[in-house]
C-alpha cells in the first residue's frame, strides 16, 4: 500500500483536523498557531548536502557554505567524486562533513527510488550513509519526501514543544516521544509541524530557553 503523503496546505489542514479531534491539547494548540506551515523542500543529493551543511552550525553559516558548494558545482554528486575532500574543506566543510559529503556521492543512492519506497526503508538506507542520522533522515522523509507519517522523535524542539503542549514533569526522551506519537500515526508528521509551532509560539511568549 502506497504511504500517505503531504502535496500542500490542504493536506496538512486534513492531518491538523484529524489530530484536533484525537486530542483537545492539539485542539487548542492548533487555534493558536494555525495555519500550520507546509514546509516541503526537494529531495535528491543535494538536499541531502544542505542537511550536512547544517549540522550543528548556526542557519546563517550553515547557509553560506551551502551556497559556496552550490557554486562550486558540489551538489552534483559526480562533481564532488571528481574532487578531493581538501577541495571540500577549502569552500568551508568541517574535516568530518567534507567527508560525509564524499561518502554521499560515492554512495550512489538511487533517490528515485526513494520516493517509492517505504518510509522505514528510507530512514535504514540513508542512515547506512556516513553522516546521515536518523534525525536528518526522517527530517528528510517529512520534507523532501513529504511523508505524513514520520516523526523525528530525537528533535529537541519536538520535544520540549511534547512537554510544554501535555504539561509533562520533563522533556520527554527521544524513545519516549516516539512512543507517545504512535497516537498520532497517520498524521505523525503533521503532529510535528504542530509541536513546533508550538513550541515557536510559546517560545516568544515565555522566552523559553
Amino acid at each position: 500500500m502506497t504511504e500517505r503523503t503531504i502535496r500542500g496546505d490542504a493536506c496538512v489542514a486534513e492531518g491538523a483536523t484529524w489530530l484536533a479531534g484525537r486530542d483537545p491539547r492539539f485542539e487548542r494548540a492548533l487555534g493558536l498557531v494555525a495555519p500550520l506551515p507546509v514546509r516541503l523542500r526537494s529531495d535528491g543529493f543535494a538536499a541531502l548536502v544542505s542537511a550536512i551543511c547544517g549540522q550543528q552550525v548556526s542557519v546563517a553559516s550553515a547557509n553560506a557554505i551551502y551556497a559556496r558548494l552550490n557554486a562550486a558545482g558540489m551538489t552534483d554528486p559526480q562533481v564532488v567524486l571528481n574532487h578531493t575532500e581538501d577541495d571540500l574543506r577549502a569552500l568551508g566543510l568541517s574535516r568530518p562533513k567534507a567527508r560525509y559529503v564524499h561518502a554521499l556521492a560515492a554512495a550512489r543512492l538511487d533517490y528515485a527510488a526513494l520516493r517509492t519506497m517505504p518510509s522505514n526503508e528510507v530512514v535504514s538506507t540513508l542512515v547506512a550513509v556516513p553522516g546521515i542520522g536518523i534525525w536528518t533522515a526522517e527530517i528528510y522523509a517529512m520534507f523532501s519526501l513529504g511523508r505524513a507519517d514520520v516523526f523525528a522523535a530525537g528533535d529537541l524542539a519536538l520535544q520540549e514543544g511534547a512537554r510544554l503542549l501535555f504539561d509533562l514533569p520533563a522533556r520527554p526522551t527521544d524513545k519516549a516521544l516516539r512512543i507517545m506519537a504512535e497516537d498520532w500515526s497517520p498524521w505523525r508528521s503533521v503532529a510535528a509541524r504542530l509541536l513546533w509551532a508550538y513550541y515557536a509560539h510559546m517560545k516568544s511568549r515565555e522566552g523559553i530557553r
